[in-house]
């Protein structure tokens, strides 16, 4: 527990709590002010933070990738109509990618949006040649793996350590 600043009478201004969680030899530190542990477990707290990270990724995607980051005009109608249609354009392209995931059997963490929209190209010229029809069965065929649509596998993670809590169920 974290007691920050001094308030009347001597009591805490705010309560926080620190959770600390290792993986492999690193540890890493979180911050709450969720005080009860049988509210938000530790790894609940870990898997919140790697799942906050995905929002972040689709905001750098959608902004990096799709140009989102440049307004092409002043009106307030056309702002909103370049928001809606990038973020719709991103929602086709991640159901596009778990589409690819589970023709080839994989996580969807495995499979790269970036290069799936960058193959969208290919596929379409392979498309207009009469060489494929289907985007999904394209970009799963193994004569187009040097697309770099599945991602290389890294390192592994280790294990959480959860001690003294009891893993998810």
């Amino acid at each position: 527990m974290i007691q920050l600043g001094t308030g009347r009478g001597g009591a805490p201004v705010l309560s926080l709590r620190l959770i600390e969680i290792k993986v492999g030899k690193t540890s890493y530190s979180y911050i709450t002010s969720v005080l009860d542990p049988q509210i938000l477990p530790p790894y609940v707290v870990a898997d919140l933070y790697r799942r906050r990270w995905r929002v972040e990724e689709a905001f750098y995607t959608v902004k990096r990738l799709l140009g989102l980051s440049y307004l092409w005009t002043g009106s307030i109608n056309g702002i909103k109509l370049q928001v809606w249609a990038t973020w719709l354009f991103y929602a086709v392209l991640v159901d596009l990618g778990d589409a690819v995931a589970d023709e080839l059997s994989l996580p969807f963490d495995r499979i790269s949006l970036e290069m799936i929209f960058r193959g969208l190209y290919h596929f379409s010229v392979a498309n207009d040649k009469g060489k494929a029809d289907d985007p999904i069965k394209y970009f799963a065929a193994p004569e187009n793996q040097d697309l770099g649509v599945v991602k290389y596998l890294r390192k592994p993670v280790s294990k959480l350590d959860l001690s003294p809590f009891p893993p998810p169920s």
